[in-house]
């Protein structure tokens, strides 16, 4: 593979596939492809904590609902899925995020119906050319609708057999992962309701087969979650530690905050479906004027669900700053105060950091993703700055254009791993992974090839899905998560 080198650009700086050097004037050698970055903006790439990759099929169903609907209409949807259904929701959906500068994500896959799905998704991954932490789930499997009935043993045999085999084949590849080590196994748990003792012999699994991340939903909204503390039970149990990374944490208290610090634990916020879906303001933010929960330093950034939202890190992160800053400034405001200015905590740079370099710590890759430093990986995105978006605001502060102004369509260049995956504002050519050829039929797929395949994929699923009796399904759904119905009001 040739060198890269990026010419003439505006780097954010932070303080072969590396980056090997960041000067002025560096002079290319003979097999080196130059990229002229002249009024072009220079990014780390961006990092998802936290997204379902297989949903794409049920984009545009969640506008108007909250996180108990989306638990019948999206979440379960899972079991609609064959194994190729979510080969092709997994691909686009990797594909969407890289198109908007995404280069790590965080995939906490709750789609582990069959060993073919776990492959089917793996392989999609690693088609993708995103780098991943593809984190394996074991669910709570729905055996058939109408109503809701789920298998009765949630751990079968082949469930924990299934990560095992893949945690023993990627000790044979290079840096322990798939895709050239772009692609690395993490763990997710979500299946407390199995007990104490079910949930430290499957941690105990993923901690021997060396599993760096493990993932879990934490979030005390009425809509689906209790009140308790998953710090509290994490460290009870003895599993509090750097390895642990939740999702939301929506109401944690300041307790639940320092629990985490101290253990290293990080927290991934996802600004659009929580502000949605009714779980509370994104704690990575916090910085509320009455009871600030200083969590920021171990808060990263996710998309969660891009059934219900776009695949931007960045739009995540305007979303969440712009939200946080009017709940700091409300703070005074009913008091009839104001401020002269607003928090480090709630600048633009604390913003891009949490889209960057936070998102590396979270999954302890801080030392080869998030920056632009020399010796770590080539994941890195270019924006045009003389877009119709970005003009102006690129000259004056590049981190307040790329966190404030601009979209992907600013993106013209996103290189992962030191290859380039975006080119000239469009995706590259595909090439599928050797473990789904003979099923796709294809060594390589174009961006339309695949969108194609996701339209025929999403109307045989929504056939299924017209049969089912949404109303009928989520009381059926809350009986058997133990949701009190007194606690809902009519808000329409």
């Amino acid at each position: 593979m040739s060198s890269i080198l990026l010419k003439n650009g505006t780097a954010l700086l932070h303080s072969a596939n590396r980056i090997s050097k960041i000067e002025k004037n560096i002079k290319p050698g003979g097999d080196v492809k130059v990229i002229d970055c002249t009024d072009k903006i220079i990014s780390p790439g961006f990092i998802d904590t936290h997204h379902h990759g297989w949903q794409t099929q049920l984009k545009g169903r969640h506008a108007d609902e909250l996180l108990l609907n989306y638990m019948v209409t999206g979440n379960a949807q899972s079991s609609q899925f064959t194994p190729t259904d979510i080969f092709y929701g997994q691909l686009s959906g990797y594909l969407e995020g890289l198109a908007a500068g995404t280069t790590t994500i965080v995939d906490h896959a709750h789609l582990t119906y069959s060993p073919e799905h776990v492959r089917s998704a793996l392989s999609a991954t690693i088609s993708s050319g995103v780098r991943s932490v593809f984190c394996y789930t074991p669910i709570n499997r729905i055996k058939h609708w109408n109503p809701i009935t789920y298998h009765e043993n949630v751990l079968e045999d082949w469930v924990m057999g299934t990560f095992e085999e893949l945690a023993s084949e990627r000790k044979g590849l290079e840096d322990e992962g798939w895709g050239g080590g772009r692609v690395t196994l993490g763990f997710a748990w979500d299946l407390w309701f199995l007990g104490d003792e079910v949930s430290k012999a499957v941690f105990r699994k993923a901690h021997e087969a060396g599993v760096k991340t493990i993932t879990c939903h934490f979030s005390t909204t009425p809509q689906i979650f209790g009140k308790n503390s998953l710090p509290e039970l994490l460290g009870r149990l003895g599993l509090l530690d750097g390895r642990i990374l939740l999702s939301h944490a929506n109401g944690c208290t300041g307790r639940d905050c320092e629990l985490m610090r101290e253990a290293g634990t990080h927290v991934s916020s996802t600004p659009s479906t929580e502000l949605q879906m009714a779980m509370g303001r994104s704690i990575c933010f916090d910085a509320s004027a009455e009871q600030p929960r200083e969590i920021q330093s171990h808060s990263s950034l996710g998309v969660d669900c891009h059934s219900n939202n776009a695949s931007s890190i960045i739009l995540e992160a305007r979303l969440g700053l712009q939200n946080a800053r009017n709940h700091y400034n409300e703070g005074f405001l009913k008091d009839g105060k104001t401020t002269y200015k607003l928090p480090q905590s709630l600048s633009v740079e604390a913003a891009f950091n949490l889209a960057t370099i936070q998102g590396a710590r979270a999954v302890g890759m801080e030392n080869k993703i998030g920056s632009l430093e020399v010796g770590k990986k080539a994941d890195i995105v270019i924006f045009d700055g003389m877009s119709p978006g970005m003009v102006g605001a690129a000259q004056h502060d590049p981190t307040a254009a790329v966190v404030l102004h601009s979209s992907p369509s600013d993106i013209e260049t996103v290189i992962v791993d030191g290859v380039v995956r975006k080119k000239e504002g469009k995706l590259v050519t595909v090439d599928v992974d050797e473990g789904v050829r003979q099923v796709v039929g294809r060594q390589s797929l174009e961006w339309r090839d695949i969108a194609r395949e996701v339209v025929k994929s999403r109307e045989r699923i929504q056939k299924e899905i017209d049969k089912l009796d949404f109303q009928k399904e989520k009381r059926v759904l809350m009986k058997a998560l133990y949701i009190d119905e007194g606690v809902f009001v009519d808000g329409g």
